[in-house]
């Protein structure tokens, strides 16, 4: 069911074929910032994957994968839920940063402002080295991609004077993790305390997504064999006319051997350790 919503009194600043034309150029120069602020190099991404990889983005661990066979392989494939995985695959072929423009097809995500079946979407990974596993360097990550989005931003209302006085994105980013939120709003829903803390706060990054809290539940689903749930994030912003927190990028310093081992075990799939991408990364074949 759709739940999109239409704000009373809404009117877009550009007619259709400006929005097209705009929608172009985001593209377009996102990908020049990021690729500067990260040193990325742009490759091609698959749309699907084949069944039994690994290689496939389990998301809450509940979607379901649109799949079809592949009768000349005598095998089955799967429509991407994203990269999360192939990227990290990626990285041990390329040897180097990449960005690429991911489409997928998401059967069961929900229909609303923020969310469809279809997405078109940036993903990047890079490698880093054991000693950049930290709180530290994620957060100056996030920092570079925040510039980046603004940076886009800042051209766009160049391009198009009429969105001058209607795009607001602070680049100072106030960080939280995501039990801190349950401590300052412990009768609010996960999606009602993030509203509430980035209408105060603008632009905001939401830390340490996918364990349990101290109230038992965790914050949000996350698989548990792409990114450390004690070294990932999502990176929101303010949007003034939904009147709620915008998801821009969801990322996260990926799991080790030591991290992989111990999610699985959490989340109740230990069975994944004997896929090939999970073998792969505890043998320390993946970077």
């Amino acid at each position: 069911m759709s739940s999109i919503i239409i704000p009373e009194g809404y009117q877009s600043l550009l007619g259709l074929y400006d929005t097209q034309k705009a929608i172009g150029l985001i593209k377009t120069i996102f990908q020049e910032k990021i690729c500067m602020a990260l040193h990325l190099k742009r490759v091609t991404a698959p749309l699907f994957v084949m069944q039994g990889s690994g290689l496939n983005d389990d998301l809450n661990g509940v979607e379901r994968p649109v799949e079809f066979d592949v009768p000349s392989l005598n095998e089955h494939a799967e429509i991407v839920h994203s990269l999360a995985k192939w990227k990290r695959y990626a990285l041990y072929k390329y040897g180097q940063g990449i960005v690429t423009d991911m489409n997928a097809i998401r059967r069961d995500e929900e229909l609303d402002n923020l969310h469809s079946i279809y997405v078109d979407q940036w993903d990047w990974e890079r490698v880093i080295t054991a000693d950049q596993r930290t709180l530290e360097f994620l957060q100056e990550t996030v920092r570079d991609i925040v510039d980046a989005v603004c940076a886009t931003s800042d051209e766009l209302r160049w391009k198009f004077p009429e969105l001058k006085n209607n795009i607001h994105l602070g680049r100072e980013v106030t960080f939280v993790t995501t039990q801190e939120l349950e401590d300052i709003y412990p009768d609010f829903t996960p999606k009602q305390r993030e509203n509430a803390y980035a209408k105060e706060h603008g632009t905001i990054c939401i830390m340490q997504i996918g364990g349990k809290l101290k109230s038992g539940k965790p914050h949000d689903g996350r698989a548990p064999d792409y990114d450390d749930w004690a070294l990932n994030c999502d990176i929101l912003f303010w949007h003034v006319p939904l009147g709620c927190a915008l998801e821009l990028s969801s990322m996260g310093i990926r799991v080790n051997a030591e991290s992989l081992r111990r999610q699985l075990e959490e989340a109740g799939c230990p069975q994944r350790a004997e896929l090939p991408f999970h073998k792969m990364l505890l043998d320390g074949t993946l970077p």
